[in-house]
């Protein structure tokens, strides 16, 4: 497989989310065809490659690889060498790495060919039964501030349905906020594992969700993402954005008196909090009486 005239092609091939079944006959042929794969975990890659008999040599290309690793890339594909690139699961550039290549090696007018396959945000929006026909697709949200307040609200005014990527860590959190600002009718899905062995699926009002993740009811371990079904009409921006700082400012506050319980003092647990989540410190110091 030789590159064109104006240098080498970049394949852009997605691969298992969780099982190694999943992977598409064009992947494995592309994978064998390239010399050189570049992939986010070369031990992860070497997996799926060994299960697939693909003796490809493999570089490592994540989210910490320097610049110095993307010119690399940038010189192999100008010398009319074909490159793959891999993430550990999924496609490349959807909250993986790689969109940095891609957009270099295309702005130079090189020849970029996606190589579809297993996703997990269309796994989740087509296992859960509620995304609807149009929805949007936020990856990860923020872990606080004020951009983590806005997405929330803008969320919950779409009346389409939503899709957000989660860390186990994050999912109760999250579900909290979203169920604040979407109201907790609202219905959701909480989607663990897609395709792998403990694949799991809960569905139910998101404030439903929110409470059972609270109360350990829900298992938090592996990978998450999380519905919001669509909602004819939605809510009107103004009353989601101030929904949304609410609950926001009330979680903090629920922070500030944990810290204070714990023995911190006040104004130094407001000042935590506040550069936690970006809310003025004078909003969060005030005893519970005082407000």
């Amino acid at each position: 497989m030789t590159g064109g005239s104006s240098g080498g092609r970049l394949f852009v091939v997605a691969t298992p989310i969780g099982n190694l079944g999943d992977v598409t006959l064009r992947a494995l042929e592309v994978l064998r065809a390239v010399p050189l794969i570049a992939a986010e975990d070369t031990r992860i890659t070497r997996r799926l490659l060994d299960r697939h008999a693909v003796d490809t040599r493999t570089i490592s290309y994540h989210a910490r690889s320097g610049p110095g690793r993307t010119t690399e890339l940038l010189e192999h594909l100008r010398r009319g060498e074909d490159l793959a690139l891999v993430t550990d699961a999924g496609t490349p550039g959807v909250s993986d790495p790689g969109g940095e290549l891609v957009a270099a090696w295309a702005a130079e007018g090189g020849t970029v060919v996606p190589i579809p396959g297993a996703s997990a945000v269309l796994a989740a929006a087509v296992a859960s039964g509620i995304a609807g026909a149009r929805w949007s697709f936020e990856g990860f949200l923020p872990r606080s501030g004020r951009e983590r307040r806005e997405r929330i609200a803008r969320i919950a005014a779409d009346e389409r349905g939503t899709i957000v990527y989660e860390a186990p860590s994050r999912v109760v959190v999250t579900l909290r906020d979203l169920a604040a600002a979407c109201g907790p009718d609202r219905p959701a899905a909480v989607c663990r594992e897609l395709t792998k062995l403990h694949e799991e699926i809960v569905r139910a009002p998101i404030g439903v969700l929110a409470r059972r993740a609270a109360d350990g009811e829900l298992t938090l371990r592996g990978e998450f993402a999380i519905v919001i079904g669509e909602q004819p009409g939605g809510i009107p921006a103004s009353a989601a954005t101030e929904a949304a700082a609410d609950a926001a400012l009330s979680a903090a506050r629920a922070d500030v008196e944990k810290l204070v319980a714990d023995g911190t003092s006040r104004g130094d647990a407001a000042r935590r909090v506040g550069a936690a989540t970006g809310i003025p410190r004078r909003q969060l110091y005030g005893a519970p009486e005082d407000r």
